[in-house]
């Protein structure tokens, strides 16, 4: 079942050509087409799944070339999760959610997901940087594919930082080059603790490696690029990058912090395990800061998941197995969260014309549905039972006591009073607030989200994601579990 591997990252490749093809003149059969290339791609990525579970991890190299020099391909119990995610994900939105489906849009949504699934399966640091420019360049085209002033200078500033971070990556990865003469992750592995950890080479590498990741997490102070291109991105191009964008980078983070650097790199060189916390404790509180403060809804979301990034890193940083277990969990759990909470923007700004957080005065009558999905997703970031983001957080303040980290403790708790306030604020005007002058349906640009049909297919998408972060929550000791062999296995 190995050939599975390469099949990944080849269907949604090669089936970005059929949109670009046929999308200008035969639209109707490019969209279908379309759907079963990505419909495909889910199940590929259960199979590969399903394949992990019953023999163990799987690991191909394309074109049968040694593994130092190969392109190596790899799937384990860790990795089979987040392709799965990212199939479902882009399947589920373009089904539901999806309304613009020219041509390129289209090429640009399967060439995401290969890069995102390239991501998730590669077991060398430099094609980790070419599926993270493949990614990249595909997301920042489709921030600027929404037409406009707005539109275009939130993609430039995008692309702009995006480069700078994947540059940083790349001077990296030259570094681990230099230090070790492979890119192979488990060759850097072995020869990276005969090098000695507290080489200057090896702490640069990881410095580098590390910031340009946090460039694509949107840790603090890296995050200004995201609340501009997440607010002026159509519904479902923002659902999908909220989901997404920074979430496989972040599993990308954990891989090659324990099994690259490993977690006897931060033991031995522990300015770097302070740097870590002292990043994931600034995010917390920028994010929460600046989500207070915003009065647009697409903002504060997108300030929120630099919070949730930052609870992320502090996970890595205190590297114990229930620590990675909870980054692991966060990333899942902020990701279906903000998904659903993403498109429900789109709803909102289409029926009512709402777009700040004042605008959502009242809409729970009128829109019951949409706004109790809402609700549940807020919980969820919240961190409070039965959710998934409460199993997270739950992981994590289990490790810190462990650890007697107690400033971790302070901070999981304070992030999850800040998480109440901006979350109650939305919640207090969808059900408490007076809407002022009637909230009758307008017809307003919400980003391209049709009337009708479409609506109703988005408001289902909305829903299912807000049961699945109670799903997962009831289920996140068996996630755990499955989990378990690969955490206990880095450390």
């Amino acid at each position: 079942m190995s050939h599975l591997l390469p099949l990944l990252i080849a269907v949604p490749i090669i089936g970005a050509l059929v949109p670009a093809v046929l999308g200008a003149r035969r639209p109707v059969i490019s969209r279908r087409l379309t759907v079963g290339i990505l419909v495909g791609q889910v199940g590929l990525a259960v199979a590969v799944l399903v394949a992990v579970a019953a023999t163990g991890p799987r690991t191909y190299v394309v074109g049968g070339l040694p593994a130092a020099v190969g392109i190596g391909l790899r799937a384990d119990a860790v990795s089979t999760v987040f392709v799965l995610l990212v199939a479902v994900t882009a399947a589920a939105l373009y089904v539901t959610v999806r309304t613009d489906t020219t041509g390129p849009t289209d090429s640009l949504w399967l060439l995401f997901v290969a890069g995102l699934t390239g991501i998730a399966v590669t077991a060398d640091v430099f094609n980790l940087y070419v599926f993270l420019e493949i990614s990249g360049l595909a997301a920042y085209a489709l921030v600027a594919g929404r037409h406009g002033t707005r539109a275009a200078l939130a993609a430039f500033h995008y692309l702009l930082v995006g480069t700078i971070g994947a540059t940083l990556y790349l001077l990296g990865v030259g570094y681990l080059y230099v230090a070790t003469g492979t890119l192979g992750m488990a060759g850097l592995r072995a020869d990276l603790a005969a090098v000695g950890y507290d080489s200057p080479l090896v702490v640069t590498a990881f410095v580098l490696v590390t910031v340009g990741l946090g460039v694509k997490l949107a840790l603090f102070p890296l995050q200004a690029w995201k609340p501009d291109a997440y607010a002026v991105a159509t519904p479902d191009v923002s659902a999908l990058l909220a989901t997404l964008g920074s979430t496989v980078p972040g599993y990308a983070l954990v891989r090659l912090v324990f099994d690259v650097f490993t977690a006897s790199f931060l033991d031995a060189v522990p300015l770097v395990r302070t740097g870590l916390v002292v990043v994931g404790v600034a995010s917390v509180a920028a994010g929460g800061y600046f989500a207070l403060r915003q009065s647009d809804v697409r903002r504060l979301l997108a300030y929120s998941s630099v919070l949730q990034m930052g609870l992320v890193v502090i996970g890595i940083a205190i590297a114990t197995p229930a620590a990675v277990t909870a980054a692991l969990v966060l990333l899942v759990g902020n990701a279906v969260a903000k998904g659903g909470l993403y498109a429900a923007t789109g709803v909102f700004a289409r029926r009512f014309g709402a777009t700040t957080v004042d605008g959502y005065a009242g809409l729970g009558r009128d829109a019951p549905l949409t706004a109790g999905a809402v609700s549940v997703a807020f919980i969820s970031l919240v961190g409070l039972p039965p959710t998934v983001g409460f199993a997270g957080k739950w992981y994590l303040v289990v490790a810190a006591v462990d650890s007697r980290a107690w400033v971790v403790v302070a901070v999981v708790l304070l992030s999850t009073l800040v998480s109440l306030a901006y979350a109650g604020r939305v919640v207090e005007r969808l059900y408490l607030a007076a809407a002022p002058g009637g909230t009758e349906p307008v017809a307003t640009d919400g980003g391209g989200l049709a009337d009708g049909p479409a609506r109703e297919r988005t408001v289902v998408f909305v829903v299912v994601a807000a049961l699945a972060t109670v799903l997962v929550g009831l289920g996140s000791t068996e996630l755990a579990a499955w989990f378990a062999p690969v955490v206990e296995g880095w450390l």
